[in-house]
């Protein structure tokens, strides 16, 4: 798991309560959201997933009890 922090990322922190990783291609949604809810502690609700370049990137919607932009605080994204 490797946050991704272009400005695009970091727009969507601020605006959609939004966190974009970067995980292994065989990974599935199910696996990516029990890693990221068991990693930083939150409730997601929903995930979204692309392939990009040969990478899986993750889009995680979090729980409005849960700030993204603290948390990308805590992880260093901004």
């Amino acid at each position: 798991m490797k946050p991704i922090t272009t400005e695009k990322a970091v727009m969507s922190i601020e605006k959609d309560n939004l966190l974009t990783f970067e995980f292994d291609m065989r990974k599935t949604k199910k696996e990516i959201r029990d890693e990221i809810e068991k990693t930083l502690d939150v409730k997601i609700d929903g995930i979204r997933t692309q392939i990009r370049d040969n990478k899986k990137i993750a889009f995680a919607k979090l729980n409005k009890n849960f700030l993204a932009i603290d948390l990308a605080t805590k992880l260093g994204m901004m």
